[in-house]
């Protein structure tokens, strides 16, 4: 069937029309002119999958991924790198029209559209090692990874060494290409040969046991330095990461008193830490807040206390009358009875870091009652994807 893609929705997949229906074709590119086959027939849309490209698009390139039509990851790669963010910044913009607000996000670019990941998680089928492609369970057989730091790439190349028939595998490293396994199985693994191809491995975490080395590992950013655990949260692009504490610190003043809510190792609260008179940073993960201690005492910062506890509840008991407000909340986004409690303690200034633009908005329809829109950025922290992070400044009316 023969349809021409008029433009991608919010989840880069390209949107075309037979007889008034919407069709979603993934991984095509606005302008291409495809065969495709009906994989589902939905009541007011229906899915497709490219079957031939009949006439690319002028702006269509070809995939530097060998596994692209097949992952369900990088949906932009046929896209030129420039194009991805306007596509990216277009969405945003058209996301935040659904709640009548006119936007023009800072647009901040990845300086490694490639390599920057420091994590990736692998599944173990049968002994074959990939990803899953998109919405199933069938496993992509995999031996290299674009978007992954290439040190991350090597030591994939030498899982099966470990012997492990079935099961997850997650590598994490950090730009000094340490780097830690973090298994998940049911078989016994054997380690001695892995290890002796594999020198830079610094820890290997067996179904949440250490069994060799370390279960931590640490990284510089910019002038800042963290500790986190195998399985605490840290984000995957540090080359973004030193772009969004530098949004961080330019909105922090030497007087405010900061609040940051969902704190996780401290990245967000150290680097506020540096300018504020004070930081209070609140974490329900316990692992997460005892990495945060020990990185406060890293880059040498007095005026800030980690507490472990649920944000909601925690709030209730604070009486400081904290004027500026952090969040970077799970892909969730805020609870509603969060944002009435942060409404409640009236910051003059709200910083919300957020992956998924959806809650974002969701979220933002409340807090605009009483703030407003001072600055949006959109930071390129997940290159050829069709995710952003978003970084916006409220401030109170």
């Amino acid at each position: 069937m023969q349809v021409k893609i008029e433009k991608l929705d919010h989840l880069g997949r390209g949107i075309a029309y037979i007889d008034g229906k919407v069709v979603f074709v993934p991984k095509s590119v606005v302008g291409d002119i495809l065969d495709i086959n009906i994989t589902s027939e939905k009541k007011n849309y229906s899915n497709g999958i490219i079957k031939s490209i009949i006439k690319p698009s002028l702006n269509r390139k070809e995939a530097k991924c060998p596994y692209f039509l097949a992952c369900g990851g990088c949906d932009l790669q046929t896209l030129n790198y420039d194009k991805t963010l306007e596509y990216k910044k277009n969405n945003i913009i058209n996301i935040f029209k659904r709640i009548n607000v006119d936007i023009n996000p800072k647009v901040i670019s990845n300086s490694h559209e490639y390599n920057y990941r420091n994590k990736i998680e692998l599944k173990i089928v049968n002994e074959k090692i990939g990803y899953f492609s998109a919405n199933s369970y069938d496993l992509v057989p995999i031996n290299n990874c674009l978007i992954s730091f290439n040190c991350l790439n090597k030591v994939l190349k030498t899982i099966n060494l470990l012997n492990i028939e079935n099961g997850n595998i997650t590598l994490r490293s950090n730009l000094k290409e340490e780097v830690l396994v973090i298994i998940n199985t049911k078989d016994s693994i054997s380690i001695d040969k892995f290890l002796k191809t594999n020198s830079n491995i610094i820890g290997i975490i067996l179904n949440n046991k250490t069994i060799y080395g370390k279960n931590i590992i640490n990284e510089t950013i910019d002038a800042y330095s963290f500790q986190y655990s195998y399985n605490s949260f840290f984000q995957i692009n540090p080359y973004i990461t030193k772009e969004l504490f530098s949004i961080i610190n330019s909105n922090i003043d030497k007087n405010d008193k900061v609040l940051d809510l969902y704190c996780g190792v401290g990245t967000l609260s150290i680097v506020a830490a540096k300018k504020a008179k004070e930081v209070l940073g609140i974490e329900i993960v316990p692992n997460a807040i005892k990495d945060a201690t020990v990185n406060a005492i890293l880059n040498k910062i007095n005026n800030i206390t980690f507490i472990t506890s649920d944000v909601i509840r925690k709030l209730d008991t604070i009486n400081k009358n904290y004027n500026t407000i952090i969040v970077d909340p799970p892909r969730d986004g805020l609870d509603t009875k969060l944002i009435d409690k942060i409404i409640e303690n009236k910051p003059q200034k709200i910083i919300y870091v957020s992956c998924n633009s959806q809650t974002l908005v969701r979220d933002l329809k409340t807090l605009l009652n009483d703030y407003s829109l001072k600055d949006i950025y959109l930071l390129d922290m997940f290159s050829y994807t069709y995710h952003s992070e978003l970084v916006c400044i409220l401030q109170k009316k």
